[in-house]
């Protein structure tokens, strides 16, 4: 278990390095020079020299590269050079909106995923199967933008049951919050169920149809607690995976979701940084994307090994 744990580790670490290599090279790689729109149309040579000092835009990559890994291990991710506002302070406001959004958006997901997946298997070729399916259907061919306008159309504006956008935080009134944020963690998560779905129905499929499930039947024990005990718990390694990669896909990929609902989050910011060359909120945005997909993962190979016994001697999931 130690050399299983101390092996996903290293390579974290090693992925993480290569990570912050590729976001600080594909930065500078993007079209655009930050200080020729910091210093508006009637720019001078020497007012774009002053910014890129003050920026250390003139310096060598390599030295640029240093500055930034320094600061960034001592947790200071730079100033943006638009508003001059500190990127941590920028972070600390616009990550806790979408981590909430997503973290909901993934139970959410998880819940309706699941159930329905445990029973379109159960039930297999029964009209609860028919009706799963179609939720998955409806779940992955509909578009988020256009059901989160319907659900605004509907749910909003035509009968007042959610507000159509604004954010409170979880601190100052958490049922205010939750009023908020619900719809738009709802349409986020519908896609995601779908896809949950099918995946638990196929891993189930294979579970009910091994021999450690027949002999729980015929030991007599209850259906539910076959189904529950060891047909789902074998099942949920594929769920886990999905769910992983899912949770750090939504941690950057709300985008739509925050914009059309006016949710002030890691999205909004986001495109911000990259509509205006702004260097140092686009590295931090980036950086942080890949350490949670890079954290979420190493989570998910743990989980790997407390479901399943036979990933902590083998290092493999099988």
């Amino acid at each position: 278990m130690r050399s299983y744990l101390l092996n996903r580790a290293w390579q974290s670490l090693v992925t993480l390095v290569l990570a912050t290599v590729v976001v600080f090279l594909g930065v500078r790689a993007l079209p655009g020079d930050p200080a020729l729109a910091l210093a508006g149309e009637d720019r001078t040579p020497e007012a774009l020299a002053a910014l890129r000092e003050r920026y250390g835009l003139d310096q060598p990559l390599p030295l640029q590269f240093w500055h930034f890994v320094t600061n960034a291990l001592q947790g200071d991710l730079g100033t943006s050079v638009r508003t001059g506002q500190s990127v941590n302070d920028m972070l600390r406001t616009a990550l806790p909106v979408t981590l909430e959004l997503s973290l909901l958006a993934i139970a959410i997901a998880v819940v309706l995923g699941v159930g329905a997946g445990v029973v379109a298997a159960v039930w297999r070729g029964g009209p609860a199967e028919w009706v799963a399916n179609a939720f998955a259907l409806l779940g992955l061919s509909v578009p988020h933008f256009w059901l989160g306008l319907v659900a605004i159309l509907y749910l909003s504006v035509a009968t007042g049951l959610f507000p159509a956008s604004g954010f409170v935080p979880l601190g100052e009134d958490p049922v205010d919050n939750l009023h908020h944020i619900i719809l738009p963690a709802l349409i986020l998560g519908t896609g995601l169920s779908a896809v949950i779905m099918r995946q638990t129905r196929s891993s189930m499929l294979d579970s009910l149809a091994t021999d450690y499930v027949r002999t729980a039947e015929a030991k007599g024990l209850r259906p539910s607690v076959v189904v529950r005990r060891h047909a789902l718990r074998n099942s949920l390694i594929v769920v886990v995976t999905i769910v992983g990669l899912q949770l750090g896909g939504l941690i950057s990929g709300a985008v739509v979701t925050e914009q059309i609902f006016g949710l002030p989050g890691f999205g909004k910011m986001t495109i911000d940084a990259v509509f205006q060359r702004d260097y140092p909120v686009i590295q931090a945005v980036v950086l942080v994307t890949a350490t949670a997909y890079i954290v979420i993962n190493f989570a998910v190979d743990l989980l790997y090994s407390v479901i399943d016994p036979r990933v902590r001697v083998t290092g493999e999931a099988s």
